[in-house]
């Protein structure tokens, strides 16, 4: 598995289900939402924005693209959950199944972040992304080319303790108006 392969079976329309333990609250959290994964182009002035934000070259970007998503929490049934951001893979040269992956929006803060990834031997992508007060791995893989899986893990910032735990499972729709 490479970063190209990767993102490309990524894109359309996803619905996930997702569990997640905040260990600070004592609290259980699940979440329904749809995700939406698109690509953008080398060109596009979002990409080469968020490129040069972070002092790398435009042309060292590779599939890059725009992931927007809504749902709904049982934490609070008034609140949607919904945002979206531009993610900019940075392959490493020298050993393609390594790289960077630059974001507009993290995940554990919402503030541009850039995260390190690999990808395991078994095509499990691996992301680390180290932000002002906690640190979030995620590993995301295909059980098959419509199933996907997720669990994320933040941490505190100095790494010794974990604030949450979460597993999400991920559908694709194959039908254009889900």
């Amino acid at each position: 598995m490479d970063i190209t392969r990767f993102v490309e079976l990524s894109f359309g329309r996803w619905r996930s289900q997702r569990s997640a333990h905040h260990l600070a609250f004592s609290y259980f959290e699940q979440v329904i939402s749809t995700i939406d994964i698109e690509p953008l182009e080398l060109d596009d002035p979002q990409v080469i924005n968020l490129c040069e934000s972070y002092k790398i070259a435009p042309q060292l970007a590779s599939v890059p693209f725009k992931m927007s998503w809504e749902g709904e929490s049982d934490w609070d049934d008034n609140e949607v959950v919904k945002g979206s951001t531009i993610l900019v893979p940075i392959p490493d040269l020298q050993e393609p199944t390594k790289g960077k992956l630059l974001r507009e929006q993290g995940y554990a803060e919402t503030i541009p972040a850039i995260g390190h990834y690999q990808f395991s031997n078994d095509g499990t992508f691996v992301l680390m992304t180290d932000y002002e007060r906690a640190t979030a791995e995620e590993k995301i893989w295909f059980v098959t080319p419509n199933l996907r899986c997720r669990v994320s893990l933040i941490k505190t910032s100095d790494g010794n303790g974990a604030t949450t735990a979460s597993f999400a499972s991920e559908i694709r729709s194959l039908t254009t108006n889900s």
